[in-house]
């Protein structure tokens, strides 16, 4: 029984270690707008321990052996408030259900017999605690004093040989009082913005046995440790605070310039790069999404998609497409990406052909019916066997309502007509490692994506950008002036989110470097008017030589997680091909759909997710002076990689790029 009654202790500290080693590791837990009032319920384990000497257990009955030591595990739960005026300091209460029963250890009686004495004593408890949190943060500890007042007193004694005695304790106080100190870790489970916030709180406490000795007579005395969670809810106004801007992360190595002008909680920087390359040949290694989109109200292939003959598809090479340039190659826009998606129909053909023990399965999800989507799959199989001479054996077609991962959620009310376009569909899905993207030996769930060289105009590293720290939150809108050594301003804007982009050889024009000083002009909603100053030197060189690399990753409707996903892809396809000094440019971006904070926060997260992946396997291989330089554009449809049009150019925006730019 002594084991128990240690083992119980021990489990009781090492929860306690527990807790305050998570407040350690979780002390920079990005900081919320908090409500001063909290209120809420908890429950929690009471690990109590038994001492002193107990004998007497009824005016009429004495054990014939005094038991000393004892211990159990019983329930704690509580209702309560907190009080957080400030950061650091506040105020508890629990109203609480508070169970101090266990068993004491056995004990022999004078006839050699085995003799237990266990008991269910409760109390409701009061328990005012002054809160700190010292950091400023979600970690907190407390302390107070505690009134128990007693609600049950029943014992048992059973005796072999004898008759078991259930009773209630005689001599009992009926209002006892301690003292507690304890630790907890606030974790916010709500939305940033949402106006009522709930958090999860994990908290240990420790009830100390000084004068908590729970009867008038003899010395029988209890401790508790007590660990649980509790979860609480507040209610508040929701503080003017900037709005965290897109995020510029550059290492401490020779790179592009970044000034910063701060002015109370408006922040204003430009980021200039030293040399603005007015052409890169890339070397791109573009992502399949592995999806044909029908039109509403029809099954048949739209037209937008390269559909060939049978004497054409007999030719058809997936390497041509390499080599192919669309006549609008300079629109600005990725019109050969588009290019070489609108022939994935005929890529999977090829592939196929050039495989013959691989297979794939059509699953067609219509949006109104799985019947409906099983025609949408029939007709892309039929184009496959009539033109590539697929046997039929070899593909699957299944028809759904939804596809596997929907575009349209439930509860979602917005732009409800495109994302049901999205969700209008056949998905090409196959286990064959012939189609898929190859990584490290092994296949995953993405085809094998096409690779071709191509001129990058206007590349991101020779944009002039501005950042608004607060600006989408803060401002109604703001403009930026940039003036010359010869006093010659161009004017750009309205802007009305945190960051701006506009070309370095557009500001210079037909010069080949110059100076300019940069103003930012905005209005606060409250009316008050903004202006912030740098100044940036721009040098333009045309005979650059240099072969980037470029990469890309998409992602689905509303998800940034699925980053996980393509980290063994980043990790041992990407990341070797980054020289030591080189740059790595990553921008995240998103389709048009939702509001423009949260996409702008959804950009970012998805680029800075790919960043982190990439930096682990650099320094696991020990490669150094990579600087990086991490975007995030949301929707901003001047950066988009594609136009919003067509319900496939807005999957492909949901995407995060790496150009991979080598040393100068």
């Amino acid at each position: 029984m002594l084991q128990n009654h240690t083992s119980n202790r021990k489990t009781g500290f090492l929860f306690l270690a527990l807790i305050l080693a998570g407040s350690i590791t979780q002390a920079q837990v990005e900081k919320r707008v908090q409500p001063k009032w909290w209120f809420g319920l908890s429950g929690a384990a009471n690990f109590n321990t038994f001492r002193g000497t107990t004998q007497k257990v009824t005016d009429y009955l004495s054990v014939p052996t005094a038991f000393h030591k004892g211990s159990g595990v019983k329930p704690y739960g509580s209702l309560l408030v907190e009080y957080r005026p400030k950061k650091v300091w506040g105020g508890m209460l629990n109203i609480a259900y508070d169970n101090r029963g266990g068993k004491f250890d056995q004990v022999l009686a004078p006839c050699n017999c085995p003799a237990d004495l266990s008991t269910n004593l409760s109390y409701v408890a009061i328990e005012p605690s002054i809160r700190i949190a010292p950091f400023s943060n979600a970690f907190y500890i407390f302390a107070g004093p505690t009134i128990g007042i007693n609600i049950s007193r029943s014992f048992t004694y059973t005796q072999l040989n004898q008759t078991d005695v259930r009773d209630e304790w005689s001599d009992l106080h009926k209002t006892v009082f301690a003292a507690q100190a304890g630790l907890g870790f606030d974790i916010p489970v709500s939305k940033r913005s949402a106006e009522t916030q709930m958090t999860i709180s994990p908290f240990a406490s420790f009830q100390t046995d000084l004068f908590q000795q729970p009867r008038e007579v003899e010395s029988w005395a209890i401790h508790t440790v007590r660990a649980g969670i509790a979860l609480k809810f507040g209610t508040g106004k929701k503080a003017l605070a900037a709005t965290p801007a897109p995020i510029i992360i550059t290492n401490n190595v020779p790179g592009p310039t970044t000034t910063i002008v701060a002015e109370k909680e408006i922040q204003f920087s430009v980021r200039a790069p030293k040399i603005i390359p007015m052409g890169r040949q890339v070397k791109e290694t573009f992502p399949l999404r592995n999806s044909v989109f029908f039109d509403m109200g029809s099954s048949e292939i739209p037209n937008r998609y390269v559909l060939l003959t049978p004497a054409q598809g007999a030719s058809f090479k997936e390497e041509q497409l390499q080599l192919s340039q669309p006549d609008n190659l300079n629109t600005g826009r990725s019109s050969r990406q588009m290019a070489v998606y609108h022939n994935i129909i005929n890529i999977t053909g090829d592939r196929l052909r050039a495989n013959p023990q691989s297979s794939i399965t059509l699953v067609g999800a219509s949006d109104k019916n799985p019947e409906d989507g099983k025609l949408m799959a029939e007709n892309v199989k039929r184009y496959l066997i009539t033109v590539y001479g697929i046997d039929a054996a070899r593909i699957t077609t299944e028809g759904r309502d939804k596809p596997v991962i929907p575009s349209e959620q439930p509860g979602g009310t917005k732009e409800l007509v495109l994302l049901r376009e999205g969700d209008r569909r056949v998905d090409i899905m196959s286990t064959s490692p012939e189609l898929l993207l190859q990584v490290g030996g092994s296949s995953s769930d993405y085809f094998r994506p096409v690779q071709f060289n191509s001129m990058q105009q206007d590349p991101l590293d020779s944009h002039v950008i501005f950042t608004v720290d607060g600006g989408a939150d803060l401002l109604t809108s703001w403009n930026v002036d940039i003036k010359d050594d010869q006093g010659r301003v161009q004017n750009f804007g309205p802007y009305y989110g945190d960051q701006a982009s506009v070309s370095g050889k557009m500001i210079l024009g037909s010069n080949t470097q110059g100076n300019y000083t940069i103003v930012m002009k905005g209005q606060t909603k409250t009316g008050r008017s903004i202006e912030k100053s740098s100044s940036v030197s721009l040098l333009k060189m045309d005979d650059i030589k240099q072969e980037g690399l470029r990469y890309s990753i998409l992602f689905d409707f509303d998800k940034f997680k699925t980053i996980a996903s393509y980290e063994k892809f980043l990790m041992e396809v990407v990341a070797p091909l980054i020289p030591e000094n080189g740059t790595v440019i990553i921008h995240g971006h998103t389709d048009i759909i939702g509001e423009d904070a949260y996409n702008m926060k959804l950009s970012q997260e998805r680029a800075l997710g790919a960043q982190k992946i990439l930096e682990r396997a650099l320094a696991n291989a020990g490669k150094k002076g990579i600087t990086f330089q991490t975007f995030g554009f949301g929707e901003d449809v001047n950066m988009s990689p594609f136009d919003n049009n067509l319900v496939e150019e807005r999957f492909y925006n949901r995407t995060v790029i790496i150009d991979i730019v080598p040393n100068k």
